[in-house]
């Protein structure tokens, strides 16, 4: 078979069927436990086709974490364009986060999809390392709408970014495992707090 789909009566890439299918798979049942006959089973595509598009399991896991990487982004731009000011800016990656965790899973929320694709990645491998870029970028974030807050406070910015970076891994991870996204709001809450005191 070509790397045209099984199902003729689907127009869209192969490559983005794979990708959606393997974001359905890996964040319901885990990376190890999903199977390429799985991932092209349900997007519909013939095994072939997979290997048109992915070099391997590893080259689609990648992908998988860098669209993850991407679709949380869009989460925040849009929150970010509602935020006001740079205190808004701050509370826009909760609300991103609280965003992520209201999407509609198949079994439910379970968290980061970034983190427990890394806690199945052996040390060393390129995915973890995907994973810290995400969230070295998400303090990074955090971190600019600090020093627009607090200019010329080098020292209490570093502190405060890593304090509130802290707050919302903390509260993804207990999410996560709650099925739900209410750590997350008391999280946001518990960093507007803190924000008023600096």
């Amino acid at each position: 078979m070509s790397e045209t789909d099984v199902n003729p009566g689907r127009r869209r890439p192969a490559r983005e069927r794979l990708l959606e299918a393997a974001a359905r798979r890996f964040y319901a049942d885990g990376v190890a436990a999903t199977g390429i006959d799985t991932i092209t089973a349900e997007a519909g595509v013939a095994k072939m086709s997979l290997y048109n598009n992915f070099s391997s399991k590893a080259d689609l896991v990648r992908a998988y974490l860098d669209a993850r990487h991407e679709e949380w982004l869009g989460l925040y731009r849009t929150r970010l364009e509602q935020a006001d000011g740079p205190r808004g800016g701050v509370l826009a990656v909760f609300d991103a986060y609280a965003d992520h965790a209201a999407f509609a899973y198949e079994h439910g929320f379970r968290g980061c999809g970034l983190l427990n694709a890394a806690a199945e990645l052996p040390a060393g491998d390129e995915g973890r390392a995907v994973v810290r870029a995400h969230k070295e970028e998400v303090e990074q974030l955090i971190t600019g709408h600090l020093e627009q807050l607090l200019p010329g406070r080098a020292g209490e910015v570093r502190s405060a970014a890593e304090h509130l970076s802290f707050l919302v891994e903390g509260a993804m991870a207990r999410a996560g495992l709650e099925g739900d996204g209410e750590r997350v709001q008391r999280a946001r809450s518990m960093a507007a707090a803190l924000l008023d005191r600096l």
